[in-house]
């Protein structure tokens, strides 16, 4: 579909990439990875005709659609948010109307005139093409793509302008979704998405018809959406089949191969110079160390690129609190009318390291502040056990430092006993390097003053931390980084985080909120998901922690006398959903035959017939869908 050929790429004196050769297919599935700097971001916005090349050639086939996401800055405004996402079906909307016209024209005109026939033509010709185009569920996209982005009913009617930066991104990604082109380029897509909206495009990615190139530093999300690897390193693009759990094992191998070939070629390499040097001045030897030196001019040297050095940063561990680290009783937190979650039990014990999940304004932020104090209960009681210091890492944390320090004294300020080498290691893993690490705190970035306030964090940490989203704006390199000092940590931690491959890395348990209730989960964030898709009765039911207060002693209650099941009734509901369910087949293949009919164009008047029976029968269709959801629900109250 696209070519590159030779093609390479410099930022201003720096070369990112030479001699890349790259085809991409009608179906890629490529993740491109690679370092900080290596050019990732350059090279989509090549492939999207934004940026040019300095060497090689990139070819477009006619008619390729592109869509490209950047990391950010995309801003919407003067519609609302569903009008917005409309606006990619402008063509099909004009369609719609000229087929309505058409309608309504026709039975003014007589059949048996050359206009009639003309008319009944183009209708015949659009409405064959707007179902092509799935041109009567627009409406149903929007709301299917926008509901799996997180946006809420209500949010569909609000202003554009009135979202964050963040959700204005979201609103983009949702018209890119809906415009389908052929080759979609994704920077970053999951920057500004919570772990539910994640999984959604997992599996809208994974279904999705055409190619799409993306850049991620979530490893699960690349684990599950890409069949292919491009690494930028050592100014080069490498190419490794699989996902990127294969790539990596695929990159050990072929660094332990090319170190075997290096070795085996340096070993002959000084055979052939011994021989030549101690026979050189051999006139019996003349011929033998000539087709040597030939072939020693013929050896294409191997080079061994150098790595990036694996980080290891030792922590310096908290003062031990007591085993109860924190308690809540009966806790209740609201704001004004609008109530967040009520009656939550449980408690924290040193060495947990527990995930806060649920969907987008659940209200995790709120409790990760309820526990450091920073926000009031609204009722119950919230206890700190003994020697237990919290220390709170913020969203906004950057907000608290001081934007006259510099980042390596400032660091060193709140480490004293760390090394200027240590402190430029730590910096270095958190993407500040070279003279960087003289910069003043004010002059980053947003999202650069919290990489930095993480680091001073952890070169300090209290026995409790409190973490509210730590991975963003982090690369794979910085997470492995923070994803080893937690897991070697003495203290506790509760955390909030979109990246799946860190939760499932790091956390003892999952404390979920959601509609208003807080469960507890043993295990990791996989565990949890098994659960709660109906993992062991017992388990999957653990919505109030077993070490939470005992409620009072209940009288007991036989259950099979606290809800008879009649079998009667029961079986005539199953009789029921079954016929439901064959009409609804029925109805289905009905409606197909007909569509497939349409195709076959034979007489106005026959067009005009299948096309009020199809409208019938998909009415029809959705009343019996209803029917079936109805006994459904009957059938789940009984059992």
């Amino acid at each position: 579909m696209i070519q590159l050929q030779g093609a390479g790429k410099r930022f201003g004196h720096k070369l990112l990439f030479e001699d890349c050769d790259w085809l991409i297919t009608p179906k890629e599935r490529t993740g491109l990875v690679g370092a900080n700097g290596t050019g990732k971001s350059t090279l989509l916005k090549i492939l999207c005709g934004m940026e040019s090349l300095d060497y090689g050639n990139i070819t477009f086939p006619k008619g390729v659609r592109l869509g490209y996401l950047p990391q950010d800055g995309l801003t919407l405004s003067g519609r609302t948010v569903f009008a917005e996402c409309m606006t990619v079906f402008a063509g099909l909307r004009e369609m719609e109307q000229e087929l309505e016209a058409l309608h309504h024209k026709l039975p003014e005109l007589d059949p048996a005139s050359a206009e009639y026939a003309a008319v009944a033509d183009r209708l015949h010709e659009i409405d064959s093409e707007f179902r092509n185009r799935d041109g009567y569920a627009i409406e149903a996209q929007v709301g299917t793509v926008l509901d799996g982005l997180g946006f809420r009913k209500e949010d569909w009617t609000r202003r554009t302008e009135e979202f964050s930066g963040g959700w204005q991104m979201r609103i983009a990604l949702a018209k890119l979704l809906l415009e389908k082109p052929n080759l979609l380029l994704l920077d970053e897509p999951t920057n500004h998405l919570d772990l539910e909206a994640r999984n959604w495009l997992e599996t809208y990615l994974t279904n999705y018809p055409f190619g799409y190139v993306l850049i991620s530093h979530d490893r699960y999300f690349l684990d599950i959406t890409i069949n292919r690897i491009v690494e930028l390193w050592n100014k080069k693009a490498n190419f490794y089949s699989g996902n990127y759990e294969r790539y990596v094992t695929q990159k050990t191998e072929r660094k332990t191969q090319l170190e075997a070939a290096y070795k085996n070629q340096r070993d002959r390499i000084e055979q052939l110079e011994a021989f030549i040097n101690r026979f050189r001045y051999q006139a019996t030897k003349a011929k033998q160390v000539q087709s040597r030196i030939k072939e020693l001019e013929k050896i294409e040297r191997i080079e061994i690129p150098p790595e990036e050095a694996a980080i290891h940063f030792s922590f310096p561990q908290p003062k031990p609190s007591g085993r109860i680290v924190a308690e809540f009783k009966e806790v209740s937190k609201s704001y004004g009318p609008k109530h967040v979650f009520s009656a939550a039990n449980f408690v924290i014990e040193r060495g947990d390291r527990i995930a806060l999940v649920g969907i987008n304004g659940a209200g995790k932020s709120t409790m990760i502040k309820l526990l450091a104090g920073t926000e009031p209960l609204t009722s119950g009681t919230y206890t700190l056990g003994h020697n237990v210091l919290p220390d709170y890492f913020a969203q906004d944390q950057y907000k608290e430092l001081d934007p006259n320090g510099q980042l390596l004294y400032d660091l060193g300020g709140a480490a004293p006993r760390a090394t200027l080498t240590e402190l430029r290691t730590l910096l270095g893993c958190f993407l500040f390097s070279d003279e960087d690490v003289f910069k003043k705190i004010g002059v980053l970035s947003g999202g650069e003053r919290n990489r930095y306030a993480l680091a001073r964090m952890l070169v300090a940490p209290s026995n409790f931390l409190l973490l509210d989203e730590p991975t963003n704006h982090l690369d794979m390199r910085a997470k492995d980084v923070l994803l080893e000092a937690l897991r070697r940590y003495t203290g506790t931690v509760v955390f909030v985080s979109h990246d799946r491959y860190f939760i499932d890395n790091l956390a003892t348990r999952v404390i979920e909120i959601e509609d208003g209730h807080v469960h507890i989960y043993p295990g990791n964030y996989e565990d949890y998901l098994w659960r709660k898709s109906g993992g062991p009765e017992a388990l999957a039911k653990t919505q109030v922690e077993e070490r939470a207060p005992e409620p009072a002693p209940q009288p007991e209650v036989n259950q099979s006398a606290a809800k008879r099941v009649n079998p009667m009734k029961l079986k005539k509901l199953q009789d029921q959903i079954k016929e439901v369910e064959q009409e609804v087949a029925e109805l289905e293949s009905e409606i197909a035959r007909h569509e497939a009919a349409l195709a076959d164009f034979k007489s106005v008047d026959e067009t005009l017939r299948l096309t009020s029976l199809v409208d019938q029968r998909r009415k029809d269709l959705n009343q019996t869908v209803a029917k079936w959801e109805q006994l459904s629900a009957e059938l789940e109250a009984t059992v």
